[in-house]
């Protein structure tokens, strides 16, 4: 079972696990723990970047549902610095 309705923007965003919101977290996840979307990620400079890359593969969201464009751009783009 996906959790799509998770990502819809008028859900209250509350921390979880130390990420901005359960999208942050399930995105940081998916690239740190997948290692075809993690040494992907390692190409681009920006997670601005990998969201279009991944858009124009088709792959709006993760697995899970949570979608790629709806992560705390702030907190992805210094998981990103850190790759």
């Amino acid at each position: 079972m996906f959790q799509t309705a998770i990502n819809l923007t008028d859900t209250p965003r509350t921390e979880y696990n130390g990420w901005a919101d359960w999208t942050t977290w399930n995105c940081a996840l998916w690239i740190g723990g997948d290692e075809g979307l993690y040494n992907l990620a390692k190409d681009f400079r920006t997670y601005g970047q990998f969201i279009e890359v991944m858009t124009d593969m088709g792959m709006t969201k993760t697995p899970d549902g949570a979608k790629w464009d709806e992560a705390d751009f702030d907190e992805m783009q210094d998981m990103m610095d850190d790759l």
